[in-house]
């Protein structure tokens, strides 16, 4: 009796798994493969073994502009979609999508914050010259960094930061990274509802800015082949560099803080806190939280092309 129920117990969970694999395959068999995520110009930059994709658009006599997507689950340079064109009318903009994100390879490495400072660092001095760099998030803390050893003309900080989660997780990273449980909940983590109450909740402040077609792009990014092992270390705590990002602005020169007035993770009090540390400028765009370039795409454009002295403090 004992060894019949052993043999049901053993026999249901290989169901169990054969059906989760066969889930996970489907999910990735609908996402398909990723178009770019921005109009223009298709690259690829070889960078440290990486195949790292990226977009390039504008003159390129004019201004170098970098663009650093924000580090998440479903980040990709597709956050940019809304002011490119506008950009790339007065600059020369280089969109890359980070290793581990977007159509950039994704091989199952033990990602780190100091990775992406060094991506950054090298990717600017290899790709643009003496050029404006607009950086979102998690990643406006590897662009400060990086601006320590490359000659930016200026870094313009989409509600930076240094710290996403308190402490670092290694057994979370590793259950994430597991083949089978950890894609299930992987997909579980970057499924429709998730990712639009994620958005809602921190990203925007306007719900309309969530149209079906924003969504499917983060849904279908992030059913990549290996599109869950940068986010693993992202959640975990090990996407975050060890820095002090106010130390490390306050000995840099043309710094731009942006700030949605709406954000609430972190708050804008934080951005008037880091502007006044650090004497750099701050610009606050009304009826936006986490993304002013993608809600309110025309101040945010203003903020980056008027002239420093100009802006609002």
């Amino acid at each position: 009796m004992q060894l019949k129920r052993a043999a049901r117990s053993v026999a249901g969970g290989l169901a169990l798994a054969a059906g989760v694999a066969g889930a996970n395959r489907a999910l990735a068999a609908r996402a398909g493969e990723l178009e770019p995520a921005l109009p223009g110009t298709q690259h690829t930059h070889r960078w440290r073994g990486f195949d790292v994709a990226y977009t390039e658009a504008g003159d390129p006599d004019d201004p170098d502009l970098l663009l650093c997507h924000g580090i998440n689950a479903a980040g990709s340079s597709r956050e940019f979609a809304a002011v490119l064109d506008a950009l790339a009318a007065e600059y020369h903009v280089l969109a890359p999508d980070f290793p581990g994100f977007g159509r950039s390879d994704r091989p199952p490495l033990l990602y780190s914050g100091s990775l992406y400072t060094t991506f950054v660092t090298e990717v600017a001095d290899e790709l643009v010259e003496d050029a404006i760099c607009v950086a979102s998030s998690l990643s406006g803390a590897y662009a400060a960094s990086a601006a320590e050893a490359v000659d930016f003309e200026e870094l313009v900080l989409v509600c930076p930061t240094a710290r996403t989660v308190p402490g670092r997780r290694v057994w979370l990273r590793s259950v994430l990274r597991s083949p089978l449980v950890g894609e299930a909940l992987f997909n579980l983590l970057t499924c429709e509802p998730s990712l639009r109450y994620f958005e809602r909740d921190h990203g925007v402040s306007d719900p309309a800015i969530l149209t079906e077609e924003f969504i499917d792009y983060r849904w279908r990014t992030a059913h990549q082949p290996g599109a869950r092992f940068a986010p693993a270390s992202f959640v975990s705590g090990f996407l975050d560099p060890d820095v002090d990002l106010g130390s490390t602005l306050a000995g840099l020169e043309r710094v731009t803080i942006v700030w949605g007035r709406e954000a609430d993770l972190p708050p804008l009090e934080r951005g008037r806190e880091l502007a006044a540390a650090t004497d750099a400028t701050l610009v606050v765009i009304d009826d936006a939280k986490l993304l002013p370039h993608v809600e309110r795409p025309e101040a945010f454009v203003d903020a980056v092309t008027r002239e420093p002295s100009a802006r609002e403090q």
